[in-house]
């Protein structure tokens, strides 16, 4: 997690005070700014600790066909389980955009993608992600060394300015066959074609930490999935949400009942709450210190008493 390696932190408070936030000056805001967001201040410096990585990494991409997906996730699940720290695997369920390596026949059909990152030894990398290659029979792959920052960014042009968005999200501890059940049916009936449903690995170190460590508690977590709606006209605005939501009730008796604040898109004054869990108190006690009149509002607000 970020807010792991977060040292310190100049911060403008809400009474005009420039302060430092770190273990040994204010170390109550500290302990907020790392997963409280905006509730605090305006943060006008971070000072971080690094990890080398790269330059350059093992990543990339393979796609299967929908129809595989059910099998493919429960198979990923046990290979996920496996992984060490230095490799990472998420999936994403949507239509195929026009990418090079695949089939111009698959492009707009229904696919799950596994993106894979491996940040250690190339050649023992490729030996950890073998197995996401055996899933089922791939539409194409695309895997090799590349700059990390080349990664980072080779989701950008899906995601470009100006469409319509809405999303909902959910925690899970682990990948059930009632979730996968729900991934997969709710990837069959996407109502754009821009809309996705995106499975992230968390787990390793960001579980190894206590959850009372940082305002972010949920350590728990070893997947987290959010549904992306994105569309691009007014007209289809009802049609997307109420898809978005669906999936959000039907998962939720599978999942943890935390979530990431991050993919929350609008105000849900009832889940920020619930974004916290059993920091809530400390983050109220903490607001209440430093932004007494709620000054810093237009957020997932934590509300002074």
């Amino acid at each position: 997690m970020t807010v792991d390696n977060l040292l310190g932190a100049e911060v403008v408070t809400a009474a005009g005070d420039v302060v430092q936030a770190n273990d040994r000056e204010n170390p109550d805001l500290f302990w907020a700014l790392r997963g409280g967001g905006g509730n605090y201040g305006v943060v006008t410096r971070f000072d971080f600790r690094l990890h080398e990585v790269g330059p350059d990494v093992l990543c990339g991409l393979v796609v299967y066909p929908l129809a595989e997906a059910t099998e493919a996730l429960k198979r990923y699940r046990e290979i996920a389980a496996g992984l060490s720290d230095q490799t990472a695997i998420w999936a994403v369920l949507r239509q195929a955009p026009p990418l090079p390596f695949l089939p111009p026949e698959v492009h707009g059909k229904e696919i799950i993608a596994f993106a894979v990152c491996h940040i250690g030894d190339p050649g023992r990398g490729f030996a950890a992600i073998e197995p996401v290659r055996k899933l089922g029979t791939p539409y194409g792959e695309h895997l090799g060394v590349q700059p990390f920052v080349a990664w980072q960014q080779a989701f950008d042009p899906l995601l470009t300015p100006g469409a319509r968005n809405y999303w909902k999200s959910h925690n899970f501890a682990e990948l059930s066959d009632e979730t996968i059940g729900v991934l997969v049916r709710y990837a069959g009936e996407l109502p754009s074609p821009q809309c996705e449903i995106f499975l992230g690995q968390l787990g390793g170190q960001a579980g190894r930490v206590s959850p009372s460590a940082t305002a972010y508690t949920h350590r728990d977590a070893n997947y987290v999935v959010n549904v992306h709606g994105r569309w691009e006209t007014a007209a289809q605005d009802d049609l997307v949400i109420r898809w978005s939501r669906d999936f959000y009730r039907t998962a939720a008796p599978y999942a943890t009942g935390g979530v990431y604040v991050n993919f929350m898109t609008e105000e849900e004054s009832d889940r920020v709450r619930a974004a916290y869990g059993p920091n809530w108190d400390r983050l109220v006690r903490t607001k209440t210190k430093y932004d007494p009149t709620n000054l810093f509002c237009m957020n997932q607000n934590i509300t002074p008493r």
